[in-house]
């Protein structure tokens, strides 16, 4: 249900992008003309994104295990092309999600935190002259934990962390620079929670799903 309602709010953001890029779209078939993909290239995309936690949460001192809510956020990022094919992309996003610990009889609220993840990936476009233009990538991803209410604790903290990134997307000239962008990525991430200054534990496998739509312009 959680990645329904995500889904569904990712896909009114669609509507909206889709929209947006209509209005962008040429009037006229003499201004079809497009802008292929070439080294040295920086490409500034704006997407609406759907976060999807793949959690596993467990805690050697207490029965049951975490979870965290959905969250549907703007992002930025940015790409530089070091080939016609190869680039590299930076993204710059913030989400904020709810936390509860299910023991299997009650619900404990563990407040919520926001996470700012900013990832560097490596990516391969195929077709870099063709109007559309898929890619893959992977790389890296150093998630920075902040702003973490404790619900009904004393105190929840959670610990930074590395982790690596897998992508797959297309983009889609609409006219001259201007282009549309599906993107989704997979981020492993892990982190240590600390519950009241340490008196309980729980690891955390966060594993987010990122499910994005959005224009594009490239310089």
């Amino acid at each position: 249900m959680r990645l329904i309602n995500t889904l569904k709010a990712a896909g009114a953001a669609a509507i909206l992008v889709a929209a947006a890029a209509a209005s962008i779209a040429p009037a006229s078939a003499e201004d079809m003309g497009f802008k292929g993909k070439s080294a040295g290239d920086i490409l500034i995309r704006g997407r609406v994104v759907g976060v999807v936690p793949d959690e596993d949460i467990k805690s050697n001192t207490l029965t049951g295990e975490g979870k965290v809510d959905n969250d549907v956020i703007p992002e930025l990022d940015f790409s530089y092309f070091i080939t016609d094919n190869i680039a590299l992309e930076l993204i710059a996003g913030t989400s904020k999600h709810d936390v509860n610990w299910n023991t299997g009889t009650s619900d404990l609220d563990l407040g919520s935190v926001r996470l700012l993840p900013p990832t560097l990936t490596v990516q391969y476009h195929f077709l870099s002259k063709q109007r559309f233009s898929p890619y893959i990538g992977a790389g890296v991803n150093y998630t920075i934990f902040y702003d973490s209410k404790p619900g009904q604790f004393n105190s929840v903290k959670y610990d930074n962390g590395f982790g690596y990134a897998f992508q797959a997307g297309f983009d889609y000239a609409i006219s001259g620079p201007w282009s549309l962008n599906v993107d989704v990525k997979k981020i492993f991430l892990n982190t240590d929670v600390s519950v009241n200054g340490g008196a309980v534990k729980a690891d955390a496998d966060l594993d987010p799903w990122l499910f994005g739509v959005g224009i594009g312009y490239r310089f």
